[in-house]
């Protein structure tokens, strides 16, 4: 018997696995075949030659090429093939880290992904040992849940085991975790053992049919991601996906997905689509499986390409897709969740921005609230006149606010991840008399000032714009514009703090002697900056707002600042503007405290701030019990609180605590406005 197998032995009986056939299991456990290792294809050579040109000559930061460099991309890469610290040992990264540490700079400007191609074949041989090991002992494990156990969730910042009698006790605890999640993940009454055997199987297979491809995107996603988190390259399929998914044409959930590690993650929600109308889905989950219908079983996609996960998720309009997900809300530590959608076309009109009134202490405010800045780019083109596009609808809407005679006006911006630069300049000149909105500096250090050109402000009463952490790009343009003009109150919490523009490059040959020209895929390079009328930049920090209403979401894993390598916070020279001083400072501080006492008087509220105090200490936790009794304990109290205060955006609600707090904000800039 090898040591291996001695060890595997030694570790389930000691921690309460029992195997009743240990000859049996050892008979069963097949040698790992060996790996067929894969080679770049000759375009995919080609392609890393002009990747490498791009990101040295067109991308806003400015990287020195040597072994410093090399190693962010060698520990990103690693770190992106092994988040989990469940497939190296200790010795394999720092075997690996010497023969490839200070060797990948030179791969880089050669453009030659050699060095990315081997270390992913030395993870392919280690995840088949892996998955070949849960496969088998699925077979025959019996769990005892009802001891004390627990198992660390988070484990990016862990140690890699450092034996192979630790990797074996590392993978036992995740075997049966996914026993447990699997148990209260929703699904159908099913074999448990049954679908679990189903799934490595799954993956072992998915892993033998791995191709170039494969390692060319995951090495090269640690190449671009080392510049920043959102320049990447596309393969000519992936580009066919995202052009897909920016026509809004083909039926499907409406949300942008993208590759993490082994797991495919939502990017992106569009307002409109069936995803943002369910506000189940959000930026930063998990889609681990994926099932048909109603009843049809799910199937694991874990580290499935991307592509083949978009295949199975569209689908005929009018058609049901579940879809099994690990939420961003819990950190990965709590259970998987299972999302029933309908399949649709995004509804441009559920995009629009829409108004309602709230009555709060005796006045009239209005609320307006846009999901995103969106703009008919080829009606503009056409020059139709009538064509969609936000700042003509907020204009219509506040006429009708104002004939309505509101005393104030909430801006609701939550959940907005952007758009039209252009519609977010407009819409914030509806509130401004004229002058500067934004401020874009390129790599070479040119400031463009982008103005509102109307000086006339239709709208000049008490204003606050609510945000929360999904609120990004366009969002943090108007929120920080309103707040250095001293237009108004932003209310929430500190915005995602993408202070970035980007372009895509179709990467082509300058001469090509084929009448058939390689397709070699797309680069999207962050090419310039966005900065504050003020100076600052709302990179990285994103917009601080002037009273803070902490939401559900979980601002210790979204945002810009969760991201090694974001651009950093910087500063340029102000804009040439002059603040309205609709507010001092002083009476910003007298809203604070009104708005202390009222929430204090707030039984709701107050039971709102505790409930996210304790959604925040289970976040918190490193680990996850698997002592069945503590791990379904916790799962249904995630899923009470979850439900009781995450609403569904599409509709109107009484019971949004945030707007109608805000509502009491403006509310009490107009009671100061009448004092004046």
């Amino acid at each position: 018997m090898t040591l291996l197998r001695k060890n595997l032995i030694l570790i389930l009986v000691a921690t309460g696995v029992f195997f009743p056939l240990v000859t049996a299991l050892a008979a069963k456990t097949a040698p790992t075949k060996e790996v067929t290792a894969l080679m770049p294809t000759p375009a995919q050579s080609e392609a890393g030659i002009y990747i490498t040109q791009y990101l040295l000559q067109n991308h806003y930061r400015k990287v020195a090429v040597n072994d410093s460099l090399s190693m962010q991309i060698f520990n990103r890469y690693i770190d992106n093939l092994d988040g989990s610290r469940s497939y190296f040992l200790a010795s394999d990264v720092e075997n690996l880290k010497k023969r490839y540490g200070t060797r990948i700079d030179d791969d880089f400007l050669a453009g030659m992904p050699t060095a990315g191609f081997e270390i992913y074949n030395y993870f392919l041989k280690r995840a088949k040992e892996k998955v070949q090991f849960m496969r088998t002992a699925v077979d025959t494990v019996n769990f005892r849940f009802t001891a004390p156990d627990s198992i660390d969730i988070d484990r990016k910042h862990d140690l890699w085991a450092a034996d192979q009698r630790e990797l074996l006790d590392l993978w036992r605890k995740e075997l049966k975790y996914q026993w447990l999640n699997l148990k209260y993940s929703g699904e159908a009454k099913k074999s448990v053992r049954g679908a679990l055997a189903k799934s490595f199987s799954s993956r072992l297979n998915l892993l033998n049919r791995l191709k170039p491809e494969d390692a060319f995107q995951a090495y090269m996603y640690a190449v671009t991601t080392s510049f920043d988190p959102h320049t990447s390259y596309f393969s000519p399929d992936e580009y066919a996906n995202f052009q897909i998914d920016m026509s809004r044409s083909l039926e499907g959930i409406g949300a942008k997905l993208q590759t993490e590690g082994e797991y495919t993650v939502i990017n992106e929600v569009i307002p409109g689509g069936p995803a943002f109308r369910s506000n189940q889905l959000k930026k930063g989950d998990k889609i681990i499986g994926v099932g048909q219908g109603k009843t049809a079983e799910i199937v694991d996609v874990t580290a499935w390409r991307i592509n083949e996960v978009v295949k199975l998720i569209r689908g005929k309009k009018g058609t049901i897709v579940r879809l099994k997900i690990l939420p961003v809300s819990q950190r990965g530590s709590g259970p998987a969740i299972i999302v029933r959608l309908v399949r649709d076309k995004v509804d441009l009109k559920e995009q629009a921005a829409k108004k309602r009134i709230i009555l709060q202490n005796g006045k009239k405010i209005g609320v307006i609230t846009l999901p995103s800045f969106y703009l008919d780019f080829e009606g503009q083109q056409r020059n139709t006149g009538n064509y969609n596009s936000t700042s003509t609808d907020v204009l219509k809407i506040l006429q009708e606010l104002q004939a309505e005679s509101v005393d104030g006006i909430v801006i609701d911006l939550r959940n907005n991840g952007g758009g039209s630069l252009e519609e977010a300049v407009k819409v914030t000149g509806l509130f401004i008399p004229g002058g500067p909105v934004v401020q874009i500096s390129n790599a070479r250090g040119a400031t463009t000032v982008l103005n509102d050109a109307d000086i006339r402000a239709q709208f000049s009463g008490p204003l606050a714009v609510l945000v929360n952490r999904y609120s990004a790009s366009a969002s943090e343009i108007v929120a920080a514009a309103i707040q250095d003009y001293g237009r108004g109150v932003v209310i929430g919490e500190r915005t995602f703090g993408k202070g970035t523009v980007q372009s895509i490059i179709r990467i082509s040959r300058p001469i090509t002697l084929s009448d058939t020209p390689v397709d070699l895929g797309e680069v999207k390079l962050t090419i310039a900056k966005f900065y504050r009328i003020s100076g600052g930049s709302t990179q990285h920090k994103g917009v601080e707002p002037d009273l803070v209403m902490p939401s559900m979401i979980d601002t210790a894993t979204v945002g810009e600042d969760t991201y090694t390598s974001s651009l950093p916070f910087s500063t340029i020279s102000p804009a040439n503007y002059q603040p309205v001083a609709a507010l001092s400072q002083a009476e910003i501080g007298v809203l604070r405290q009104k708005e202390l006492e009222r929430s204090k008087a707030n039984p709701l509220y107050q039971t709102y701030l505790r409930d996210l105090k304790t959604i925040d200490l289970i976040r918190k936790r490193k680990g996850a019990s698997l002592q069945e009794t503590a791990f379904k304990s916790a799962m249904e109290n995630i899923k009470k609180i979850e439900k009781q205060w995450v609403l569904d955006s599409s509709k109107e609600s009484d019971n949004d605590l945030l707007l109608i707090e805000s509502a009491g904000v403006v509310s009490d800039m107009a009671k100061l406005r009448d004092g004046k």
